[in-house]
């Protein structure tokens, strides 16, 4: 599972581009598919509120191209993704 400063632009419902911070990456056998968990920039500064972190599958891109998100869409695969953040989370919590 890869870690660290890693960002992503992706364009919200309204069209407008977002910077976001990659929380963490990961692949799925079972799916077949890469995942990224990611929050706007900025987010993280606010204490009041909870973060929304967004996930999305991702398709890697052919010859070193970035690729693109894709919106899950099965409730198995939001299970997992819920499923690996929480167990990020509670190693983010023991360090």
């Amino acid at each position: 599972m890869e870690h660290g400063e890693k960002q992503i632009t992706i364009i919200d419902e309204d069209g407008n581009e977002q910077l976001c911070e990659v929380l963490f990456t990961f692949d799925s056998d079972e799916f077949e598919k890469s995942y990224v968990l990611y929050f706007p920039v900025g987010a993280e500064e606010d204490d009041n509120e909870e973060i929304e972190i967004h996930a999305s599958a991702f398709v890697p891109g052919e010859d070193g191209e970035d690729g693109e998100l894709k919106p899950i869409e099965s409730d198995e695969e939001w299970e997992l993704i819920e499923e690996m953040l929480n167990t990020f989370l509670d190693e983010e919590e023991e360090e």
